[in-house]
């Protein structure tokens, strides 16, 4: 007699073994027709699923944000029947769920296009229409390889022969439709709703590796009903107008080429914007006590043997030998190992703790070319990188007021909070188990202390320590994880890190890894995108554009110019032989703040006419009045705090 426990407490009780469908409907008729799928000691399984024991037991319903992976799963099933009823002879592969959607992957001689996705997706809607239960078989090796080979998929033949002996072959039958699957799935195809568009096709190796057959990746989004699907839709089309690579080019930031894949290569404007953020992070860590370093870019490889990245982070490194030596030197992926270097030379003082070091930090990692994105995702960046030496005890204030100066950096960067996901131990980690524990432990307990909500990420901590992650929400709904705090007991110790304590014997200090922006590249991709490009005044690359009318009052637009630089502004006086309302449309696509134009009124009354991004009202104010006021807005946020 299974007893079933439910989220609320109560406890049904059955004669006998019962499936998942029968629960629903013993509990009621709405949960029986809502119900999906359900989550069988924690467990997501198909609703058909026998239990036959004692078992907590959660339905789950399209409300559940877990629906959102089945609808994915399931779509992607349906995608496969539909392409192979369209087209016979095409080989399917593997289709998994993905973030916002779904792919699979196709062998066909002809390769997909977009122009294929109109009749693709009408198929589609009546596989859904025709609501085929899914239903779940488990086939004995052989019988399963041989049924694939003999219908010409090798594809589906492979991956069975190379799974585990011990793997349960399970396909799933949609109708007269099936395919090799873990599952679990929702009850039938019905169940996938029509909130579903193929996205785009692209080509992938198979099991990624170049040596294999090219297949053509068909991509789709699916959500749960149509409301979803329409504002993840504008959601892309607001990104591709934010886009920072096009936005780049229209304000001359950077450009990317191939003689230097994954590095940038950045403009006067661009470097401008780039060396305002990187001063204003200076002057904040600078308050918050953090003593600035530079470490070597060419580093031998047996510090990173001892460190643990050789041995975990290899595949990421970019290598360099040296023949008159015989050494093998790695370009820093990362700077830790050196910071701890600079810790362990001189002895050391509990009197010196905590010890906080900042570099910004020129780092190295190979990225496949496949996954580069702009300056988004890069091979060549710089780390707003930081660690702090420290007693345990001091753990959770320096958490707290790490805390306290990540939450304000983001506001000045114009974004209102942020998440905090809690990532502990992972599979491969180093490191002994009480390590681990300690600093899950006291990470926790910092948070506790520091007053800090936490989400879990199970198993996504770094391979030598838990560490909080720092999600930031965009202007337009996305998500981008950039700050992270990392509790570390296990570098310090391969690297024989040590300090003197009260008591006069050597201890280990805890190494707690942190930044806010993470990469200084991806971040300003991020704030290009949040704003569009109309960066606030005191971040913007050019802050000021004076244009002249008529000629006549080219030498005021210079003087005007010219004061506005003696504030302290980036000004620039536009004289050029043009109308004004072209010099207005070229500096608007710029996005440049404020254009102040001139004319001979102006210049004999000593005024301007200002005009924001974006505005068509033009506002007449007295040139010292301007000057005074545009040096004012332009103040770094920090700065206006030190004199508020």
């Amino acid at each position: 007699m299974p007893a079933i426990t439910l989220p609320d407490g109560t406890v049904r009780r059955f004669d006998g073994p019962v499936t998942g469908t029968a629960v629903a409907a013993a509990i009621g008729p709405g949960l029986a027709k809502a119900a999906l799928a359900m989550e069988l000691d924690g467990a997501l399984v198909d609703l058909s699923r026998i239990i036959d024991s004692d078992a907590a037991v959660r339905f789950v319903t399209r409300k559940d944000e877990a629906a959102l992976g089945l609808i994915r799963h399931d779509v992607a099933h349906v995608l496969a029947e539909a392409v192979q009823s369209l087209h016979p002879g095409t080989q399917v592969t593997i289709g998994p769920a993905i973030e916002n959607g779904f792919y699979y992957d196709f062998a066909r001689n002809a390769p997909f296009t977009p122009d294929d996705f109109a009749a693709i997706e009408a198929r589609m809607r009546e596989i859904v229409a025709a609501n085929a239960p899914f239903e779940r078989e488990e086939w004995p090796r052989d019988q399963a390889i041989g049924f694939f080979e003999a219908r010409g998929e090798r594809f589906k033949a492979e991956l069975i022969r190379d799974l585990p002996e011990s793997e349960t072959i399970s396909i799933y039958r949609q109708g007269d439709w099936l395919d090799l699957c873990r599952g679990p799935h929702m009850r039938g195809t019905g169940d996938v709703g029509t909130a579903f568009k193929l996205m785009k096709v692209a080509g992938a190796y198979w099991r990624g590796d170049h040596r294999n057959p090219m297949l053509t990746r068909i991509y789709g989004t699916a959500w749960r009903d149509q409301k979803e699907l329409d504002a993840h839709l504008l959601q892309l089309e607001e990104a591709e107008k934010r886009d920072h690579r096009r936005i780049g080019r229209e304000m001359d930031l950077f450009h990317i080429q191939e003689e230097a894949t994954g590095s940038i290569f950045w403009h006067p404007k661009g470097w401008r914007l780039y060396t305002v953020l990187q001063d204003y992070m200076r002057r904040m860590q600078s308050r918050a006590d953090y003593q600035e370093v530079r470490t070597p870019q060419l580093v031998d490889r047996v510090l990173w043997e001892q460190s643990g990245h050789w041995e975990n982070y290899r595949e990421h490194m970019f290598i360099a030998t040296v023949e008159d030596e015989d050494k093998t030197l790695a370009l820093k992926p990362m700077n830790c190992p050196c910071h701890v270097q600079i810790f362990r030379h001189g002895l050391r003082s509990y009197r010196e703790l905590p010890l906080r070091m900042a570099e910004f930090g020129a780092c190295h990692r190979y990225e496949p070319s496949g996954a580069l994105h702009g300056i988004m995702r890069v091979r060549s960046f710089v780390q707003d990188d930081a660690h702090i030496f420290c007693t345990e005890d001091q753990i959770a204030p320096e958490t707290a007021s790490f805390v306290a100066m990540l939450a304000e950096v983001y506001r000045d960067l114009g974004f209102d909070g942020f998440r905090v996901k809690f990532a502990d131990r992972p599979d491969n980690r180093a490191g002994d188990e009480q390590s681990w524990d300690k600093a899950e432990a006291a990470l926790i307990e910092a948070c506790r202390l520091a007053g800090v909500a936490y989400e879990h990420n199970p198993g996504e901590g770094a391979f030598y320590g838990p560490k909080l992650e720092f999600v930031l929400r965009d202007a337009i709904g996305r998500d981008w994880q950039c700050g992270t705090l990392q509790v570390d007991y296990v570098l310090p110790d391969r690297l024989d890190a040590s300090y003197i304590g009260e008591d006069s014997a050597r201890h280990r200090p805890v190494m707690l890894h942190r930044a806010i922006l993470g990469s200084f590249e991806r971040f300003l991709g991020i704030l290009i995108e949040q704003f569009a490009g109309r960066f606030p005044l005191w971040l913007a690359p050019v802050q000021v554009v004076v244009a002249s009318i008529v000629s006549d009052a080219e030498p005021y637009a210079l003087e005007v110019a010219d004061a506005l630089k003696r504030a302290g502004l980036v000004a620039h006086a536009d004289i050029a032989n043009e109308k004004i309302n072209a010099k207005i449309r070229t500096h608007s696509l710029a996005r440049v703040p404020v254009i102040l134009v001139v004319g001979r009124k102006e210049a004999e009354a000593r005024t301007v006419a200002m005009r924001r991004l974006g505005g068509a009202d033009q506002t007449l104010l007295g040139l010292e009045e301007a000057v005074a006021a545009l040096a004012s807005e332009a103040t770094p946020p920090d700065l206006k705090r030190e004199t508020a």
